[in-house]
């Protein structure tokens, strides 16, 4: 049997490691002393493993060069990822946005069925090993210098993630040695990854969550971005899934006029939201106006509401007028906030960029430029939205890879 290292202890890593080892002898380099660390920490830690829904609905969920996945969304879906887990003890289910967790909430479940995967098809694990250079002659990787030590091998699966959560030991390894080796490595970005906003009010929010809030985004006043869903405030701007979703409409636009709106009740009209407010002003007749909004915005937003209207809080809600109320709708509807930037890689859920595409071949995931050499996952310049998108991303390459050593 041939001898295939796979770099890179993710789960595009583990599970290319537990495919390929079922026809060569794999070994598995984990510079980390435990395997799958970004793994642990995806979903809130409750690893949202997938996204139950066809191939096309992944490709257009995929801003990062979608099509380049058809094979390996279309070989390996998520119902395929879904049935492997369950194989491995590992029962599943679909929450909403059809968002696929471990029945146990547990990520830790998850990583450890791909141990057991792996285990199971005589991976050799080897944990605090790092991989420092790979040796290339006549077009071929005939080496690795692993902690100080040369390895012959035959295979080479690169898995060693992006820059994001740096912590977790992304620090982009990966890039370079795809880059030594000829391969051309795409501009990064942090990507899915909360904002940074102008306003200091946002910081008085910190903590407030708002649900069914609709957020659009325009740079230089064009529309960039609208979407529906949660977010919340933070002391430096705003993060949420919602925003974590715009944030990857911006990538390496930060130095333009970014402006985006907040509606903070989009299933209403302005006039109906008026009306709403009328109602509620008759109910509320004898009180002033800063005691008039309870039943209809969070109590911790009604003072920056309040500000922005530029209306009198002590006035009394029957001396409000016509055009008063006009700006407070105005304000509920399109809350205005300035994006300044972003919070980096430390925070990013995945790196946009990558290897380029034009040099993988789509249906293997093998390099164009190397004979012997394979990719998988972030590494790749590939990237999706939230909701369990990335990580099909990381096991339908990694499936590809592992099975197609020595293809």
């Amino acid at each position: 049997m041939k001898k295939t290292i796979v770099i890179g202890g993710g789960p595009a890593g583990m599970i290319a490691s537990g495919f390929a080892a079922k026809n060569n002898e794999v070994i598995l380099f984990e510079k980390n002393h435990k395997l799958g660390r970004k793994l642990f920490i995806t979903g809130k830690g409750r690893c949202n493993v997938t996204n139950a829904c066809d191939p096309e609905e992944l490709i257009q969920n995929t801003p990062g060069n979608p099509y380049f996945l058809y094979s390996a969304f279309y070989t390996f879906d998520s119902y395929a990822t879904m049935n492997f887990f369950e194989q491995l003890g590992v029962k599943v289910k679909v929450e909403r946005g059809n968002r696929v967790f471990p029945v146990s909430e547990k990520s830790s479940d998850i990583v450890k069925a791909l141990i057991r995967f792996m285990e199971n098809n005589n991976v050799d694990i080897r944990l605090n090993s790092k991989v420092e250079d790979l040796i290339v002659e006549n077009n071929k990787i005939v080496k690795a210098i692993v902690n100080g030590k040369s390895i012959e091998i035959e295979n080479v699966i690169i898995a060693t993630g992006g820059l994001s959560y740096p912590v977790t030991g992304s620090d982009g390894d990966g890039y370079k040695f795809a880059k030594k080796m000829g391969h051309k490595i795409t501009k990064l970005y942090p990507s899915l990854v909360p904002l940074k906003t102008a306003e200091k009010w946002c910081s008085q929010l910190q903590g407030l969550s708002l649900k069914n809030i609709e957020l659009n985004i325009f740079i230089n006043n064009k529309s960039i971005y609208k979407g529906f869903g949660e977010m919340m405030f933070t002391h430096f701007g705003i993060t949420g899934p919602l925003v974590l979703k715009a944030s990857r409409s911006l990538i390496g636009k930060y130095n333009q006029n970014i402006n985006g709106y907040i509606d903070l009740k989009p299933a209403l009209t302005e006039k109906e939201l008026d009306n709403r407010i009328l109602r509620d002003f008759e109910k509320f007749i004898n009180k002033s106006f800063k005691n008039s909004l309870d039943e209809l915005l969070p109590q911790k937003i009604i003072p920056i509401i309040i500000k922005l209207s530029n209306i009198d809080e002590n006035k009394k809600v029957n001396s409000v007028t016509k055009d008063e109320r006009k700006k407070l709708c105005d304000i509920i509807k399109r809350l205005p906030i300035t994006i300044t930037g972003d919070n980096g890689y430390n925070e990013a859920v995945v790196t946009a960029g990558g290897v380029c595409v034009d040099e993988i071949d789509p249906s293997t995931m093998k390099s164009k430029i190397i004979e012997n050499l394979y990719f998988a996952g972030e590494v790749i310049d590939v990237d999706s939205y939230t909701g369990g998108f990335n990580l099909q991303i990381a096991f339908s390459t990694g499936y590809l890879a592992g099975n197609n050593v020595n293809s």
